[in-house]
């Protein structure tokens, strides 16, 4: 039976040649959320991350801004589990999750230069090193972080020295070292998820908030508090992450893949910022003109920084050796780019 016999050969070796030849790569759905919405810093960073996923490969991302899942603390469970294969989130929300991360919270460690900001975070130790091994034993592979824009605060009455936050109800993240960073400033601080923050103000529930300029305009912080003050006290981080069980197993093309889609996502979210804060305040005092927006001289920021030895002295006792070495490598990365 010679023709069976051909039959049976052709496909013996049309077996054999599918299983030596490489699978195609499957394409994969990816799902990515953020805390902002997608026109703030956030939501740009994540647009370009997912323009060069798909433009480079037959996966897609799809992305949900703040709102669409749930608060921070339900996205980051997400992440954690699972259902989420990206996330980002400032480890203002991740500081009871990762100690460590607080360190961000310490004011005034930052630069305000924005050139040496950036290079900073495109060299430090810290941030590509040490912090990944800490998010790894959270289930999290740590992509990379970035600054989103100095921080300012929002208040009722004007802020020139730490007596004038005195008893005022300052709302902040849910994060022990910012808690003690208004404490030290002698304001009340009171943890509250973002959601609830412009309907707190607008029922004098809180009288003070913190955020950068972009986000102040963009969530139209103005309409319910009277003055912006710039302290120069911080910069606003934010880190993304996969989840690590999912980027373990993916290949190493899309293990590539997703590492340049973060660095050109990152390098573009640092041009993108240039000239964003003084925008931002611009189009606030276009928007309301009698809107009090006031940048603090360095004389008139002694005091804030003064009591920021006290929070620094915190976070140690907060996070222990561990927390002792992220800071020191730090403060070594930042004497490194001046």
């Amino acid at each position: 039976m010679p023709k069976l016999s051909k039959i049976i050969t052709r496909g013996l070796l049309a077996s054999v040649a599918l299983a030596v030849m490489p699978m195609a790569a499957q394409a994969d759905e990816w799902r990515y959320a953020f805390e902002e919405a997608l026109n703030e810093v956030q939501g740009v960073y994540a647009t370009k991350f997912k323009e060069h996923i798909e433009e480079n490969s037959d996966h897609t991302v799809t992305l949900y801004p703040f709102g669409t899942l749930g608060e921070s603390a339900d996205i980051m469970e997400q992440a954690q589990s699972g259902i989420l294969q990206f996330v980002d989130q400032s480890p203002g929300f991740t500081g009871a999750l990762i100690p460590e991360a607080q360190v961000f919270f310490v004011p005034y460690l930052l630069p305000q230069d924005e050139e040496q900001l950036f290079e900073f975070f495109r060299t430090s130790k810290a941030i590509n090193e040490m912090f990944p091994e800490l998010y790894a034993e959270q289930g999290l592979e740590l992509l990379t972080m970035f600054p989103e824009g100095e921080v300012c605060l929002t208040t009722q009455e004007p802020v020139e020295k730490p007596e004038d936050l005195n008893e005022v109800k300052f709302r902040v993240m849910t994060n022990p070292l910012l808690v003690e960073a208004y404490a030290a400033w002698g304001a009340t601080p009171t943890p509250l998820p973002w959601g609830e923050v412009y309907g707190a103000l607008q029922t004098g529930i809180i009288q003070g908030q913190e955020n950068p300029g972009f986000f102040l305009e963009s969530t139209k912080m103005y309409e319910v508090t009277n003055v912006i003050t710039c302290l120069g006290h911080n910069n606003f981080t934010t880190a993304v992450m996969a989840n690590k069980d999912f980027y373990d197993g993916l290949s190493d093309e899309d293990k590539e893949l997703v590492q340049n889609a973060t660095q050109a996502a990152f390098d573009y979210i640092l041009e993108y910022q240039k000239g964003l804060q003084e925008e931002a305040l611009k189009k606030i005092a276009e928007a309301k003109p009698d809107m009090q927006i006031k940048t603090l001289t360095e004389e008139q920021r002694q005091p804030f920084m003064e009591a920021a030895g006290k929070v620094e002295e915190a976070f140690i006792g907060m996070t222990g050796e561990s927390g002792k070495e992220i800071l020191d490598q730090m403060k070594a990365d930042l004497e490194a780019v001046k």
